[in-house]
């Protein structure tokens, strides 16, 4: 397995490209933005994509999924459907922050325990809500690497102040779903570099044992 990242929209959003190097068959993580820029990425990778896997609902992940999806005929799979409310108002959301955004039908919605498969990989999806009730996780247990979206960060973690955010829900979320996955667990986030599980457990302000004894 192999990955990259991929910074798109003003906000910076890490869309992960994950492959199978088996196959070579890859997938895109919240394709959110900046279509032109993935679709070179993808170009200079020589990866053949087969899907689009969503973690959560907002835009600056997911704005531009469905346009990518309809223009490569793949197909999406995730989030979890409670984040079916995030999904219908991108167009709205779209045109307040002044961002390309497009409602869009995933061809699967995720459920905590199920799995996606990229070429001959197996990803494990973990609920995570908090961020947004219906996030999810992916998780390649082999290579012990996840793509965790907004969930946690380094040193920080996903706001819980958009409508259906729930602050409790998350630190259960990352303490009690990622921790036991191992320290040794390597990251992409959402936003901004990656990191640890094990790293994040002892330096971060608002998950680490410290902060949480």
């Amino acid at each position: 397995m192999k990955a990259g990242i991929v910074p798109v929209t003003p906000l910076q959003q890490n869309c992960s490209l994950i492959w199978c190097t088996a196959t070579n068959k890859g997938a895109l993580v919240d394709p959110g933005g900046d279509l032109d820029k993935l679709k070179a990425a993808v170009a200079n990778s020589g990866v053949e994509l087969e899907k689009i896997l969503i973690t959560h609902g907002h835009m600056d992940h997911c704005g531009e999924a469905g346009v990518l999806a309809k223009e490569l005929g793949l197909p999406i799979e995730g989030p979890h459907e409670a984040d079916r409310f995030w999904i219908a108002r991108l167009d709205e959301d779209g045109a307040k922050y002044g961002m390309n955004a497009e409602v869009f039908e995933p061809d699967r919605w995720l459920v905590d325990g199920d799995t996606v498969t990229v070429g001959d990989l197996t990803l494990e999806v973990i609920h995570c809500p908090g961020h947004t009730p219906g996030h999810v996780v992916f998780f390649h247990r082999p290579s012990k690497f996840a793509v965790v979206g907004d969930v946690l960060f380094q040193g920080s973690i996903g706001r819980t102040d958009f409508p259906m955010g729930n602050h409790q829900d998350l630190i259960d979320a990352i303490t009690q779903k990622l921790w036991p996955l191992g320290d040794d667990v390597t990251f992409i986030p959402g936003h901004g570099p990656t990191s640890t599980f094990g790293q994040e457990r002892k330096t971060n302000a608002f998950v680490s044992d410290y902060a949480l004894s």
